[in-house]
C-alpha cells in the first residue's frame, strides 16, 4: 500500500509504526472473510480493509468524524484477519494507534464517556467491582432479564493448596475473574500442585491493563504495566519458570508488555524478560504428564477456542489437543474461528452486534448437543453462559483432582 503521510507523523514513534503496517498491506481482502463484524454487518468500512482506509486517510489529513469513530469502535479486535492475512499485517497494533487518534479528535456523546470512564475504574479495580457484583447478586431476582443474564450466580471454591515444591509459577489471578468465577484459578493450582509444581501468588490487585488498553486509557494502562513488572520481576528473580495466567486475553496482554513499553528506555528490557515469561495454562500443562487426569468414560463437549488464544497467542488445537488426549470427544463446530462477541467490555459498548455474535456462537457450539462447552477465557465463559442452556465451564476445571 502506498502512503502520503505527512513527515511531521512520520518523525513520531506512532506514525512511523503505523506506516510500515500500513505498507504492507497488500489490499488483498482476505481479512473480510474471516471478520466477525464484515460477516454480520456487510460494509467494508466494518471489515479490516475498510479500517485500514479509514486510518490511512485520517494520517493522510482526511476528515474524521463520529462515522470514522464508530466503524473503529465496532472492531472486535479479534486479530482473526491477522491469522488469515498472508501478508503479515499486525492490523490489531494499527488499530490501536488509529483509535487513540480518532479519541483525540473526535469527542465522543457524554453518555458514552461516562460510560466508558466507569468501565475503566471499575473493572480493574478487583474489591470495588466485587462489592458490585455481590450488591447485583443481591438484587438478581428483581433486574430485567438482559442485565440479571449478565451477571453470574456465586460459586464456591475450594482452597489453594499450600504444599511446596521446587518448581514454581507466579499465577496472575486478575481482577474480575476471583468474584466472578474463583472456582478456575484454585482448579489449575491444585492440578500444579498434582503435578509438583507450586504456585506462587500475590494476594493483591492485579488486573493485567487489558481493559484501560482496549479503552483507549492508554497512560493508565502504561502505569499499571509497569507497576506489574515493580511487583511481579522479584519472582522473575526467584526462578518461576513462568507468568501464568488461565484467562486467555490476561495471558496474551501480558505477552505484549514488551511491546506496549518496547520505546521506554527504564522498562523496555524488564518489560520483554516479563513477556517472554508469560504463558497461558495451557502452555504449562501441555508440557506435563497428565495421565493420571484420563477419563475413566469419554465425555461429549463442545470447545470454544477465544480469540486471544487461538489468534492473539496463536495457540490454536493446544487445549483440544489436550482434552482428547484425556479421553473427551469434541463435537465439530461451525465457523470456529469467529468470534463469541464478548471481547473484554465491547458486549456492554455494543450490546446488540455482540449479542448477536454470541447467539452465532451459541447455535454452533450446541450443534451437536454436548454435554456441556468449555473456554478458555473468563469473558468468553460468562458471555456464552448468558445465552446457553448447557453449562459453559473453563476447560482446566474439567481436569479432575478429585479422583486422582
Amino acid at each position: 500500500m502506498q502512503t502520503n503521510i505527512p513527515q511531521s507523523i512520520l518523525d513520531t514513534p506512532q506514525g512511523k509504526e503505523a506506516n510500515d503496517i500500513l505498507r504492507a498491506c497488500v489490499h488483498c481482502g482476505f481479512c473480510t472473510a474471516t471478520c466477525p463484524t464484515y460477516q454480520e454487518l456487510g460494509d467494508e468500512l466494518d471489515g479490516p480493509r475498510g479500517r485500514i482506509y479509514l486510518i490511512k486517510d485520517m494520517l493522510e489529513g482526511g476528515e474524521v468524524t463520529q462515522t470514522t469513530q464508530q466503524h473503529l469502535d465496532t472492531c472486535l479486535t479479534c486479530r482473526a484477519c491477522e491469522t488469515t492475512c498472508p501478508s503479515g499485517v499486525e492490523f490489531v497494533h494499527l488499530a490501536e494507534l488509529g483509535k487513540a487518534m480518532v479519541e483525540k479528535k473526535v469527542k465522543r456523546p457524554f453518555r458514552q464517556r461516562l460510560m466508558r470512564s466507569v468501565l475503566v475504574k471499575v473493572l480493574p479495580n478487583r474489591t470495588l467491582f466485587g462489592t458490585l457484583l455481590g450488591l447485583g447478586r443481591l438484587f438478581r431476582p428483581v433486574l430485567p432479564s438482559p442485565l440479571k443474564n449478565k451477571i453470574p450466580q456465586a460459586k464456591k471454591a475450594a482452597r489453594f493448596p499450600q504444599q511446596e515444591h521446587l518448581r514454581k509459577v507466579l499465577l496472575i489471578e486478575g481482577c474480575v475473574q476471583p468474584s466472578m468465577s474463583p472456582e478456575i484459578d484454585v482448579a489449575a493450582a491444585q492440578v500444579l500442585d498434582k503435578l509438583g509444581i507450586q504456585t506462587l501468588r500475590l494476594l493483591q490487585a492485579q488486573c493485567c491493563g487489558a481493559v484501560e488498553h482496549h479503552l483507549n486509557a492508554k497512560e493508565a494502562s502504561l502505569n499499571r504495566v509497569r507497576l506489574n513488572i515493580d511487583l511481579w520481576f522479584p519472582y522473575v528473580e526467584l526462578g518461576v519458570e513462568a507468568i501464568l495466567s488461565t484467562a486467555s486475553a490476561c495471558a496474551l496482554e501480558i505477552k505484549e508488555y514488551g511491546y506496549l513499553l518496547k520505546d521506554d528506555p527504564e522498562y523496555a528490557d524488564r518489560a520483554k524478560i516479563i513477556s517472554d515469561k508469560a504463558k497461558d495454562i495451557v502452555q504449562v500443562l501441555a508440557e506435563e504428564d497428565l495421565s493420571m487426569f484420563k477419563l475413566d468414560k469419554p465425555k461429549r463437549i463442545a470447545f470454544h477456542a477465544p480469540c486471544t488464544l487461538q489468534h492473539g497467542q496463536q495457540l490454536n488445537g493446544r487445549v483440544e489437543s489436550l482434552l482428547m488426549n484425556l479421553g473427551y470427544e469434541l463435537t465439530p463446530v461451525k465457523d470456529a474461528h469467529l468470534c463469541c462477541g464478548s471481547s473484554g467490555a465491547y458486549s456492554i459498548l455494543q450490546p446488540e452486534l455482540s449479542q448477536t455474535l454470541r447467539d452465532n456462537k451459541v447455535k454452533h457450539l450446541t450443534a451437536h448437543q454436548p454435554e456441556l462447552i468449555a473456554t478458555a477465557n473468563i469473558g468468553c465463559l460468562h458471555h456464552i453462559q448468558a445465552g446457553s442452556e448447557i453449562p459453559v465451564l473453563h476447560w482446566v476445571t474439567l481436569l479432575d483432582i478429585e479422583r486422582v
